[in-house]
Parts: C-alpha cells; structure tokens; sequence
C-alpha cells in the first residue's frame, strides 16, 4: 500500500509540469539597419530562455523572427531589452488578458 501510493505520488509530481514551451515571435523594428544587428543581438545574450541559433532577420520588412521558451521569458521583456539600445520597437495592440505579453 505504501509502496503504491509513493508510485502514484511520484507519477502526480512528474506529470503536470510542463518544463519549456518554446514559441516563436516576429520583434518589428520600423528603423531596423544592418548596423542595428549587433545591437541587438547583444541586448538579447543575456536571456537564456532565447535560441539565439534561431534568429532569422528580414531587411525587408524590418523584423527579426526568432524562438524563446516562454517559461523563461515573456515577449515584452524581449522587445523591451531591444527599445532599452534605443531602436525603435513595435508593440502588439491590444494584448489585454493574453499570457506572455
């Protein structure tokens, strides 16, 4: 009985919790220039929860798309760090009750 109910406990501890959950996001930067691209790279370094092998930048429309564990950290906190170096960031409208921003 003992035995069974360390078992199932155990189970219980392992089983709900999630441990990463890695989404992607597209970070708009209106004035973006090649030169902003260090800058960048080195206000995001100091996350652990982003996969900086996953950054696809895009000249054209002026964004950077790329992959964070949003257990680690939120998608404000990553366009904050950017708009901290004093490019210019685009927020999402109307993110009230939606988790991550």
């Amino acid at each position: 009985m003992k035995r069974s109910l360390l078992i199932v406990l155990a189970m219980l501890a392992f089983a709900g919790c999630r441990r990463t959950d890695v989404r992607e996001i597209v970070v708009t930067m209106p004035q973006l220039k090649e030169t902003d691209k260090p800058i960048v790279e080195q206000a995001l370094s100091k996350y652990s929860g982003i996969q900086k092998d996953s950054y696809r930048w895009d000249m054209a429309k002026k964004t950077l798309t790329l992959k964070y564990d949003s257990m680690s950290i939120a998608q404000t906190n990553i366009r904050m760090s950017i708009a901290q170096k004093g490019i210019e960031v685009v927020y999402p409208e109307n993110t009230t009750g939606r988790a991550g921003y």
